[in-house]
């Protein structure tokens, strides 16, 4: 940001808040995340706790954005949204699934730590009993030989939009997508590397997954976006409603949105700051997110939990440009 709010005013309007999620993702089970009710609106500062300072700084300069300057423009009122299927037993799958009505695109999780690929293979058939089109995020955990034989797994009954993040390195990203013929998307290499172009100037994915907060703000993210000659995803960072919300205007601003967006993961959370907000259809409005009072009441993290933000926020603000 060009022009830094006092932190004074920022820790005013502060409220941090402890989401309760329907199943594990991501090891947790409650989300919290720091919303910040600013002139402009409301932002949400929701950088996972295992992150160090300098990378979380990031993320609340994305929420500084929300809640101090004004929104850019949108060329689109609704956006389509891909169902998000956790590392959960195949039974479970059409259950899920049916938290998405209307969604013709899903997201499986794979590469779970303690589970095979057999698992991998059954949660992804699975979904294809019930949603056209399928794709698969492993999180960087597959070594390239692994990516290979489990693209030739996951693809025997049928084919994949692509693989999200199959391995760690943009090396192995670039070796896996001359072995492959699924599509490659990056997401971690470009939200956590210094340069988040590096990934298609090395010839490494064939799409872009891009998240708000970890880049920096939607005006972050249209950056990017303009820089690279790939199609973009916009997806969310396991945000709350608000957080959400900056995705979907994201979406909207983008020049063109060739793919569905994963942007519908409220629906991992048992209880969130304001009601659900259904996709219809498979597509989810653009709107701003004004939290619910009740339910920042509610859902408000107790005391030392709420001072361990305020003492995050005072660590990654000096670090804001």
């Amino acid at each position: 940001m060009e022009d830094v709010p006092a932190l004074d005013d920022i820790l005013d309007r502060l409220h941090v808040v402890a989401l309760p999620m329907r199943v594990r993702f991501r090891g947790i089970t409650i989300r919290e995340v720091a919303l910040i009710d600013g002139p402009a609106g409301w932002g949400e500062f929701g950088a996972f706790v295992e992150y160090g300072s300098a990378e979380a700084a990031t993320w609340l300069a994305s929420a500084l954005e929300a809640a101090y300057e004004p929104a850019p423009a949108v060329r689109r009122e609704r956006i389509p949204i891909n169902a998000t299927v956790p590392a959960v037993d195949a039974a479970a799958v059409p259950s899920v699934l049916a938290r998405f009505p209307g969604a013709r695109t899903a997201k499986v999780k794979v590469a779970e730590p303690g589970q095979t690929l057999a698992d991998d293979v059954s949660r992804v058939n699975a979904v294809r009993a019930v949603v056209p089109t399928v794709r698969v995020d492993a999180n960087g955990g597959w070594s390239v030989s692994d990516a290979v034989a489990a693209a030739q797994a996951l693809t025997a009954d049928g084919p994949l939009e692509y693989l999200e993040q199959p391995c760690a390195s943009v090396a192995e990203l670039a070796e896996l997508r001359r072995r492959v013929d699924v599509p490659i998307a990056a997401d971690e290499s470009i939200r956590k590397a210094e340069d988040p172009l590096h990934v298609v100037c090395a010839g490494a994915a064939d799409i872009a997954v891009l998240k708000v907060a970890p880049l920096g703000g939607v005006r972050a993210l249209l950056d990017i976006a303009a820089q690279i000659d790939i199609p973009i995803v916009v997806s969310s960072a396991l945000d709350s409603a608000v957080g959400i919300g900056r995705g979907l205007l994201a979406a909207g601003a983008l020049p063109s949105l060739p793919f569905a967006c994963g942007l519908a993961t409220g629906s991992l959370f048992l209880e969130d700051v304001v009601d659900a907000i259904t996709p219809v259809d498979g597509y989810l409005p653009v709107a701003s997110v004004v939290p619910d009072p009740a339910r920042l009441a509610a859902l408000a993290a107790p005391p030392e939990r709420r001072q361990w933000w305020i003492e995050r926020v005072k660590a990654c603000y000096p670090l804001l440009s």
